[in-house]
């Protein structure tokens, strides 16, 4: 099993490429190693931005599994296997072991809004099945529930494995709740790649990318910078990238990001799936715009 203390610093939440309504593993193959030669620190397959939702099992699985193959153990790969039902998200996690993942990152269960309790006994029963690290992903934002403090707290005492969180709910105060109350024994990662400064300020290990699938070394070089102290520098690359980091999600994520790869050439079509649809005009052009001025 690998350590805990492994994950810090960046990780990209892969988007998946599509190609006439199948997958494109060809281009989710130039993705991984895109982001590899940027020095991404780790790669994330299926979780939202992939559009997990979307894809069928035996796509998911095949994804997770041509994610591994490509990236040839040169950096660790975190496989997304979250459900809202319980079964699922344990068959889908002992699969991606199977196939060779280095960890999981499971999200709450998502529209039947579970009591905490019914959280706890969620992720534990997921904990029982597998001993590889368990990232969980809070982010009531999609899900309608959040992951509390204290159900945090009761798994990291029951499961050694489980000393990661994705937190994706847009308060310094509740990152800084979770590290008061658990200290080191937490790894907290950004899940928002506009607050993944504000939330290393407070002592967040680094961020869960959306953004690093278009410049993987920028935001790399960023949390670096974080995690060394050297906050001067961390904050002006911040305010460099920040006009992208919003224009990402200036509608549902993955969209735009699709659009700024295909515009990159690293992936061939922009295709998502509905209930996804196509970038509007206007905000492509507001998109195209920022895109423009960041590289020029």
């Amino acid at each position: 099993m690998k350590r805990p203390s492994q994950f810090t610093g960046s990780y990209t939440a892969l988007v998946t490429p599509f190609r006439r309504g199948a997958v494109a593993f060809d281009e989710l193959k130039k993705l991984v190693e895109f982001q590899i030669k940027g020095g991404i620190d780790g790669l994330i397959p299926v979780g939202t931005t992939g559009e997990s939702p979307t894809v069928t099992h035996d796509e998911h699985l095949a994804i997770i599994a041509c994610t591994i193959e490509s990236a040839r153990g040169r950096v660790p790969v975190i496989a997304g296997t979250g459900s809202n039902s319980t079964q699922e998200a344990i068959d889908l996690s002992q699969a991606a072991v199977a196939a060779g993942a280095d960890a999981l990152l499971l999200v709450a269960p998502y529209y039947n809004r579970p009591t905490q309790e019914g959280l706890f006994q969620h992720f534990a029963r997921i904990a029982d099945a597998t001993d590889k690290p368990i990232i969980l992903y809070s982010i009531p934002g999609r899900c309608g529930v959040e992951i509390s403090v204290d159900v945090i707290a009761r798994l990291r005492a029951k499961y050694p494995h489980v000393a990661h969180i994705k937190e994706a709910g847009g308060s310094v105060d509740r990152v800084d709740q979770i590290i008061q109350a658990l200290g080191d024994s937490v790894t907290v990662l950004s899940g928002d790649d506009s607050l993944t400064l504000p939330f290393m300020a407070v002592g967040a290990k680094g961020v869960i990318s959306v953004a690093s699938n278009y410049f993987p070394r920028e935001v790399t070089k960023l949390t670096a910078l974080a995690l060394a102290g050297d906050y001067h520098r961390a904050r002006s690359l911040h305010r460099k990238l920040y006009p992208l980091f919003k224009t990402f999600f200036i509608e549902s994520n993955p969209v735009p990001m699709k659009v700024a790869l295909a515009h990159l050439g690293i992936i061939s079509s922009e295709e998502v799936r509905l209930p996804l649809c196509p970038l509007s005009m206007a905000n492509r052009k507001t998109l195209l715009a920022a895109l423009a001025a960041y590289r020029g």
